[in-house]
């Protein structure tokens, strides 16, 4: 399952881009996207998110 910004919950803080191992984040204008070519499901970014903001692989909507 791909990770997904949520973007209401997103506040553009950065700490997933700087999480990510694969660069597949980017930041815009206070709102995260993921690149699902690059991702490759890790979930740094999720677990590093102080909103929840990330979602997808192995975790329960």
């Amino acid at each position: 399952m791909p990770m997904v910004v949520i973007k209401g919950l997103c506040s553009g803080c950065g700490a997933c881009v700087r999480a990510c191992p694969n660069q597949a984040i980017t930041l815009w204008v206070k709102e995260s996207e993921v690149d699902q070519e690059r991702c490759r499901d890790c979930e740094e970014c999720i677990f590093v998110c102080p909103n929840g903001a990330i979602t997808g692989a192995s975790r329960k909507h």
